[in-house]
């Protein structure tokens, strides 16, 4: 069984029951990665393995510290087996490093996981968010602002969305510019 296969059958049964709105997230997430691997090349199955994988750790069985990007990666680190590159996504995905110092748990998470090459880590956070709770594709300020509104602004998710956002653009905008650059090539 391949990389992508063996991320799909976890993800799919860690939220597809419990969370079938993540479950559609996580796969509109890994449906957009597709899309990146005119620039990822060999890599695009790491990224989409990674999307897949991104939100296991909202699933109410690992669910520990809170911050569901450092309980997945544990969860591929220490019960599933995961290579290291795919922990690290999941561990920092959508500029996680901003949630993590909010919930005190910086040091945790850097003490842990090591960060993944940046173009891996854009190509996640581009994906994640330009894909709508529905797995919809959609404007990365569109769903920002819906990130906000689920939680309300007094919330440490939509706190952390706020100190996130020069970091989520900037993400976009590379993977959006690289993505323009390979099209005008073909053409």
């Amino acid at each position: 069984m391949g990389q992508v296969e063996w991320a799909y059958g976890l993800a799919k049964d860690l939220l597809e029951t419990a969370l079938p709105r993540r479950w559609a997230h996580t796969q509109g997430v890994a449906e957009r990665a597709e899309s990146l691997a005119p620039l990822l090349g060999p890599d695009t199955g790491t990224l989409i393995a990674a999307c897949l994988l991104h939100d296991i750790g909202y699933a109410p069985d690992l669910v520990d510290t809170g911050m569901h990007q450092l309980d997945g990666a544990r969860y591929l680190r220490d019960v599933a087996g995961a290579e290291e590159r795919l922990c690290r996504l999941v561990a920092y995905h959508s500029c996680a490093d901003n949630e993590a110092r909010q919930r005190d748990l910086y040091e945790v998470l850097a003490a842990e996981f090591d960060t993944e090459r940046p173009d891996l880590a854009r190509a996640l956070t581009y994906c994640d968010m330009t894909t709508s709770p529905d797995g919809r594709r959609v404007d990365v300020r569109d769903r920002l602002a819906e990130i906000h509104s689920r939680y309300g602004a007094e919330h440490l998710v939509s706190r952390s969305i706020t100190a996130a956002t020069p970091c989520i653009l900037a993400a976009v905008r590379s993977v959006s510019a690289a993505l323009k650059g390979s099209r005008d090539q073909k053409a």
